[in-house]
């Protein structure tokens, strides 16, 4: 049965690793499998309208990422001329989301596939062989969860995913903690080893070349009990702290990164796991430093990996669960205390909750509010989403109290991103004229301002100033109103030519950063091109 056309989709979003998932069932299909045509495209690609499709698959993230899942499932509903069995749609998002899927519609038929494909290939994608579906024979065969990862497909579309030189696999699935804020036991199940690292990554380099990095995408991995045959693995692999790939005439620094981060309270039980963590060339070391709960385990774990030598640093910090700002502020400058008397370097990527089954990032913590989320937000995207430890990068991103902190919160967004522009440059007479006019104001009345602007839409300030109850109040108001986008774009030059940018976040490798797609609301495919591609496509074959 070769030669059947496979399309494989990855959604419009961007995101820094490669559809793993995807890259497996190309490899199932492709030339050292079943010898299909696999095609692999990143958003709606107006080109794949030219071929007939036996089977399309669609890989997904985010639960946020909704909007663009959906784009993409309607897209390939449409590319196969409405045969929705032909669909089958997979990972984290329609795993969590699962019953959600199902329940739209318009996707009826579509096949939607929960949790990993670890059984025999047609168990997995529950092919009926009485409907004479493809290879639903295939009943013994590897599952599609073990099999080399096809590198060949990124080379099928023009996005660069940030992470591309690297082996990506797993040391272990499942975590041995049940977290609330987290998918992982609903998705992976509990903490297990999984197949031998050698067998992917010696897999990989004979068919796509050796790799400089290996990143391993573990939940928990030092809660393994073969963790110290893990990292013996790791070395025996080329990966020994300061390790080099030779390519030609260079030497490539190689790295590791357990990309989900280590568990601080397992950490801090024995210096063993730092130490041996220290063997490789980890970078940076990931800790989760999730609520004020594992102050103590954090800040000891953190102490450990610089008696161990280990410097380079990188923690998440979940925010809007169950904590408070005040909480965030405190373990963000933790770690700039931590950076001063250890001499380390440790850089923060906060990580904004949403419950794992809601299509949208609209969820407000109980102990937030949606003025001060969106304000998190933009000071994370005027420094790519990094909160640098360097003393006088945070005082000047976050302040150095709670009470300061809170104060940038409460700010017009544009002048938190434009922070230079007003404090020091040719806005400072506005700015100067807004915190008059917020020093005029009492604590209810901050509150009721507060209130205005958590219920209504940025775009409706401006005709809504009337509900407010004094003149006081509308006065304050007026600053809150966004500015045009001809008038941003000219703060914007103007910051260029003074070149004010805060160069702190460039300190870190985009390959070493976060992924959290939230930060930009950017089609990798704009909609509008894609609409006008499409159109163009119809009329040509129509």
């Amino acid at each position: 049965m070769a030669n059947k056309n496979i399309l494989l989709i990855e959604p419009g979003y961007r995101n820094k690793y490669p559809p793993l998932g995807l890259m497996k069932i190309a490899q199932y299909h492709g030339p050292n499998g079943k010898r299909d045509n696999v095609r692999f495209v990143k958003g709606e690609d107006p080109a794949a309208y030219k071929m007939a499709w036996e089977r399309v698959y669609i890989t997904t993230l985010f639960s946020f990422e909704w909007e663009r899942t959906a784009r993409s499932i309607d897209y390939a509903i449409d590319l196969v001329g409405g045969q929705a069995h032909r669909i089958f749609v997979g990972g984290i998002a329609a795993s969590l989301m699962h019953e959600n899927y199902i329940a739209e519609p318009r996707w009826r038929g579509v096949r939607f596939i929960k949790g990993l494909l670890g059984e025999a290939p047609a168990v997995s994608l529950r092919l009926d062989p009485f409907e004479d579906e493809l290879y639903a024979d295939d009943i013994d065969g590897k599952p599609i969860e073990d099999l080399v990862p096809d590198y060949s497909i990124l080379d099928h579309i023009e996005y660069q995913y940030p992470v591309n030189d690297a082996y990506f696999t797993y040391a272990s699935r499942g975590c041995v903690r049940k977290c609330a804020f987290c998918g992982v036991p609903k998705l992976e199940g509990g903490q297990r080893d999984t197949n031998s690292l050698s067998e992917v990554v010696e897999g990989v380099s004979k068919l796509y070349g050796e790799k400089r990095d290996l990143i391993l995408m573990d939940n928990n991995v030092v809660a393994s009990a073969k963790f110290r045959e893990i990292i013996a693995e790791i070395i025996a692999l080329g990966f020994e702290r300061g390790a080099k790939l030779k390519r030609g005439r260079y030497e490539l620094q190689r790295r590791v990164d357990f990309n989900q981060g280590v568990d601080a309270r397992i950490l801090c039980k024995d210096p063993m796991y730092l130490q041996q963590l220290a063997r490789i060339a980890i970078k940076p070391l990931r800790i989760a430093f999730d609520h004020l709960g594992v102050k103590k385990p954090y800040a000891l774990a953190i102490r450990y990996s610089a008696d161990a030598g280990l410097t380079e640093l990188s923690n998440y910090m979940l925010y809007n669960f169950m904590d408070s700002p005040a909480d965030l502020f405190e373990r963000m400058r933790l770690n700039v205390t931590l950076n001063e008397e250890l001499g380390i370097r440790i850089f923060s990527f906060p990580m904004r909750y949403q419950p794992v089954t809601r299509p949208d990032r609209g969820h407000v913590g109980k102990n937030w509010n949606s003025y001060y989320l969106r304000s998190m937000q933009v000071i994370l995207q005027a420094t790519h989403g990094i909160v640098s430890g360097a003393p006088e990068f945070f005082r000047k991103a976050y302040g150095d109290t709670y009470d300061e902190f809170e104060n940038i919160l409460f700010r017009p967004h544009h002048y938190i991103f434009n922070r230079n522009w007003y404090e020091q440059h040719d806005g400072r007479q506005e700015y100067d004229e807004f915190q008059a006019a917020m020093n005029t104001l009492s604590e209810g009345e901050k509150n009721e301002l507060l209130g205005y602007l958590c219920t209504h839409n940025k775009n409706e300030y401006a005709r809504n100033l009337n509900e407010l109850a004094t003149g006081k109040l509308r006065e304050a108001a007026r600053f809150f109103v966004p500015m045009s986008k001809a008038d941003e774009a000219q703060i914007w030059e103007a910051q260029k030519r003074r070149r004010v940018e805060n160069t702190s976040a460039f300190l870190v490798p985009e390959d070493e950063r976060v992924e959290d797609a939230g930060l930009s609301d950017e089609d990798v495919q704009p909609a509008s091109k894609v609409n006008k591609q499409l159109r163009d496509i119809t009329q040509v074959y129509a």
